[in-house]
């Protein structure tokens, strides 16, 4: 990782910190920087007020969000589901309740903050099939297929090695496994700079990728069934996408990232040897 990126890194978990903390000391968090105005396109306003009430208030404060990726995201009973940047712990929360007790939501954060919000958040919400990891996008401490769904909700843009983060997450999806994803996208004839004139790289805007740029980085990394679909605009030229692929249903053990998809027998190999709801969750089931 070079310097700037390093420092970019840390500007953004510095900027993630003080939103969990001003969450926490009562405060309400928000996504994007001063120009763009926080209301329907930003935060906690594209849950439903169903969803929102059945979660603790921090968890809802603390959404950071452009999109709600559970409502796209086609989880089933049983889905084992990682959340990369899970912040607060909505998107967790909301998809834990989705895939039910023989099912498991994972979150991953790389700020200690919003990791500890997250874990109260859990013990308040009583959620018992939730796990929260720490680590980075672009290195996700999970073995490979171990994963039915990936979601994420407006943190892919913010990383500064998104072709990493495609690649970790191919390698962490099952067979046919698949991605529901909320990111901000530039169209097409947005330069970096004219991206970068438009908003910060911590408030969700510099960072993103083209439409094009988006596809070509999925398929590099081995995902196919790509769809990009614009949902509201943030910026002149930015959008708010849903952003859907699959992983092909591979017979052979070796994926594009390198990765062995074949079941290690009587082992889940995410935190050791399958618990009971784990096994009914089926790690060679067929995925709808």
């Amino acid at each position: 990782m070079t310097e700037q990126s390093t420092d970019l890194r840390e500007t953004v978990r510095r900027r993630y910190a003080a939103a969990a903390v001003q969450v926490t000391e009562g405060g309400n968090a928000c996504c994007g920087p001063a120009a763009i105005e926080v209301d329907e396109n930003f935060g906690s306003a594209l849950y439903t007020g169903g969803e929102r009430d059945t979660l603790p208030a921090e968890a809802v404060a603390a959404s950071l969000g452009c999109g709600n990726p559970t409502a796209v995201a086609d989880l089933h009973e049983g889905d084992r589901v990682l959340d990369l940047g899970s912040g607060g712990g909505i998107d967790v929360l909301l998809s834990a309740r989705r895939v039910g007790p023989t099912g498991k939501a994972y979150g991953l954060d790389m700020t200690e903050e919003m990791l500890a919000l997250a874990l109260a958040n859990q013990r308040k919400a009583g959620a018992t099939n939730v796990e929260f990891l720490k680590g980075t996008i672009e290195d996700i401490p999970l073995p490979a297929a171990t994963i039915d769904v990936v979601i994420s909700n407006c943190v892919v843009n913010l990383s500064t090695d998104k072709q990493a983060v495609f690649t970790e997450t191919y390698r962490v999806l099952v067979p046919g496994g698949r991605i529901g994803i909320s990111d901000v996208v530039a169209d097409d004839t947005l330069t970096s700079a004219q991206r970068a004139e438009r908003g910060d790289h911590v408030g969700c805007i510099a960072g993103a990728l083209s439409f094009t740029e988006y596809r070509a980085g999925l398929e590099a990394a081995g995902f196919r069934e790509i769809e990009i679909t614009a949902t509201h605009g943030v910026a002149d030229g930015m959008h708010s996408a849903i952003v859907r692929a699959a992983k092909p249903r591979e017979t052979g053990t070796s994926t594009a990232a390198g990765a062995t998809t074949t079941a290690t027998a009587g082992c889940c190999g995410v935190t050791a040897c399958c618990t009971p709801a784990e096994e009914a969750g089926g790690r060679g089931r067929r995925h709808r």
